[in-house]
């Protein structure tokens, strides 16, 4: 054999595992996508298992604002069909932004909840309304820190997806780039949901 021929054997060895390289670093950081979503969903979990509980201690008190807390059950029924779609898929845009969605109706059924709550001075001294509450609001901390790893591990994959010389895998094995989580579209719904009981 002459030394071309080794030399070009060599280089497409190089070439080669470049690429398996820099396939599997693509699909690693895609699972990582897919395990920071799990992160949410178990935070999400955790809110909508609150929920039917803060609404039955407020019940108690307002009872003539059944309107009010039927609009919350809806909702969190509404945004749990919507986390159990996106969880069956985390990497589709669809579901997530249905999520987003029915996520951002809960925000508000739940700030209405709390504005009404806030006339009812024996609601908010109950022991149990305080403890939901500040168990609901260490819960939106913690949604918020798992939105955050997921929107940074689809940073760094479409970064990846993006750059050359990787770009040429993700187009070859169709790693198309990630959509982030937008918890908000508009500056009324950027103001911070206020959990004061």
């Amino acid at each position: 054999m002459s030394v071309s021929l080794w030399v070009l054997l060599g280089v497409g060895l190089a070439v080669f595992f470049w690429g398996v390289g820099a396939y599997n670093r693509l699909v690693r950081l895609k699972n990582g996508i897919a395990n920071a979503f799990g992160q949410i969903d178990v935070q999400l979990k955790r809110r909508y298992d609150l929920i039917p509980n803060l609404v039955e201690v407020a019940r108690k008190y307002l009872a003539h604002e059944a309107q009010t807390l039927e609009a919350v059950i809806a909702a969190r029924n509404q945004a749990r069909t919507a986390e159990q779609t996106a969880a069956a898929s985390p990497l589709n845009a669809g579901a997530l932004g249905a999520l987003a969605g029915a996520e951002q109706m809960l925000g508000g059924a739940l700030g209405r909840l709390f504005a009404v709550a806030e006339a009812y001075p024996d609601l908010k001294a109950d022991q149990n309304m305080r403890e939901l509450s500040e168990e609901l609001s260490s819960t939106e901390n913690r949604i918020g820190f798992a939105r955050q790893a997921y929107n940074d591990n689809v940073l760094e994959f479409n970064d990846a997806a993006a750059q050359f010389p990787t770009l040429i895998v993700a187009r070859l094995f169709n790693f198309v780039p990630q959509a982030m989580l937008e918890s908000t579209t508009s500056e009324a719904e950027r103001q911070t949901l206020r959990i004061e009981i």
